[in-house]
């Protein structure tokens, strides 16, 4: 049997619910994000829309696997795109994987806070704080996660909504 919240938490899972949602929907975008990243990096020259592999590319021009030296990298220069091994250091850039993989990193921290704050007050089984986790690592899932189990907390509260308002208010004037 499943245990029902406390009467003392009742009150403060609206908030926890609206932090729940709002990083649910923050870190799985970042998790999107760093999918598509990471597609676009390692199968993908984005420069030049070759097909990259782990140790070297297609050359566009004739077709020919092409081996990286160790310490370099690929660049295309020119209109017509011509390929040159330069040094890795060479390139000064700001690593967007990296920016994204941190970001993302930080934000499933404060999303398991977030995810264990609503599992702890509404008092669920282990299997959700589970499911909630997964939410973060496994890309959409903290969207389908977060749904069903915003709808269980709503349908919960509207419960616990419906015995004050019946409650009859004392008119003005009136002694309470």
């Amino acid at each position: 049997m499943p245990l029902a919240p406390r009467a003392a938490d009742i009150p403060r899972i609206p908030k926890a619910l609206k932090f729940y949602k709002v990083m649910s929907y923050i870190t799985g975008t970042f998790l999107l994000l760093l999918v598509a990243e990471m597609i676009l990096k390692y199968c993908i020259d984005y420069r030049s829309n070759t097909f990259v592999a782990p140790n070297g590319m297609i050359d566009p021009a004739t077709g020919d696997f092409i081996f990286l030296e160790p310490g370099y990298e690929i660049e295309l220069f020119g209109p017509q795109g011509f390929l040159a091994l330069v040094p890795n250091d060479s390139v000064e850039a700001i690593n967007l994987s990296i920016g994204i993989l941190v970001i993302h990193g930080w934000l499933y921290v404060a999303y398991l806070f977030a995810g264990f704050r609503i599992w702890s007050m509404m008092r669920w089984n282990a299997a959700k704080l589970f499911i909630i986790a997964l939410g973060g690592i496994i890309p959409g899932l903290s969207f389908v996660v977060e749904h069903f189990y915003a709808k269980k907390v709503v349908a919960f509260l509207a419960t616990q909504d419906a015995p004050s308002s019946s409650t009859p208010t004392p008119a003005k004037g009136e002694a309470a």
